[in-house]
């Protein structure tokens, strides 16, 4: 929240000569006011400790398990070579659809192996990055499993290409860091650009409703970077009304 604070002071500061009708909406007021803890459902069970763990274990398992039998199956001769482009390709079809995967599907096969691997582990883990610095948003955006599943896809793109910058930097010994500290800055900035800006928290609900597809996408990736709050201004911004006061005619039987 204090990233986000300082998002919306700095916005405000670099345009306090402009008419603020033609400002953005600002995300911080709103959004600080929503509860961190959603209320614990009655009707669920609650989970001791030991079953918290056993599931956490088991679900680091799977994904193990799975990795190493993709790594295991892409070392058998003749189909092995296709086992890594093909995992590639089922993974980021899910992402960012067919067409980008059709294409990395085609260059991976040409692609030595230790490159394939690194290339999926630098996609899991900045997508990995990526949740962890979105996660102050959604601790008050409370969206369920499936509409958090829907969040991501429709922002998958820009989430990669941002998470994977800085995953590349994170890395980096003493420095990392630091640049984890930017990050997080620079996600209070992303979240105003690819979501809207949040209601009351009397109408969390039907943010949440209204919030789940980024409706301006394709319109937001062609403006120019000094535009990008078009859309969101457009959205607040009262409509024009003349000042000029009509006089009633007269009208002829």
């Amino acid at each position: 929240m204090d990233s986000l604070q300082w998002v919306d002071h700095t916005y405000v500061q670099k345009h306090k000569s402009e008419d603020p009708q033609n400002l953005r909406a600002m995300y911080a007021q709103n959004l600080e006011k929503y509860p961190t803890h959603a209320p614990r459902d009655t009707s669920e069970k609650k989970k001791s400790i030991k079953d918290v763990v056993v599931l956490m274990a088991v679900k680091q398992g799977r994904k193990a398990g799975i990795s190493l039998a993709v790594l295991a199956l892409s070392y058998v001769p003749y189909v092995g070579k296709f086992v890594l482009p093909a995992a590639s390709f089922y993974t980021f079809n899910k992402a960012v659809g067919p067409q980008p995967a059709v294409a990395i599907f085609a260059t991976s096969i040409f692609l030595p192996r230790r490159y394939l691997v690194s290339f999926l582990q630098a996609y899991f883990s900045s997508r990995t990055l990526m949740r962890e610095l979105l996660e102050p948003y959604f601790s008050r955006v409370r969206y369920n499993k499936e509409q958090k599943k829907l969040w991501f896809k429709d922002r998958a793109g820009v989430l990669f290409g941002f998470g994977l910058g800085f995953y590349v930097f994170v890395k980096i010994p003493l420095v990392g860091v630091l640049i984890y500290g930017l990050a997080e800055a620079s996600t209070a900035y992303l979240i105003t650009k690819i979501t809207e800006p949040p209601l009351p928290p009397n109408e969390a609900e039907k943010f949440k409703e209204e919030s789940l597809r980024w409706k301006n996408k394709h319109e937001f990736l062609e403006l120019p970077w000094q535009h990008m709050d078009a859309y969101n201004i457009s959205m607040h911004k009262p409509g024009f009304k003349s000042d000029v006061r009509q006089t009633p005619r007269k009208t002829f039987s």
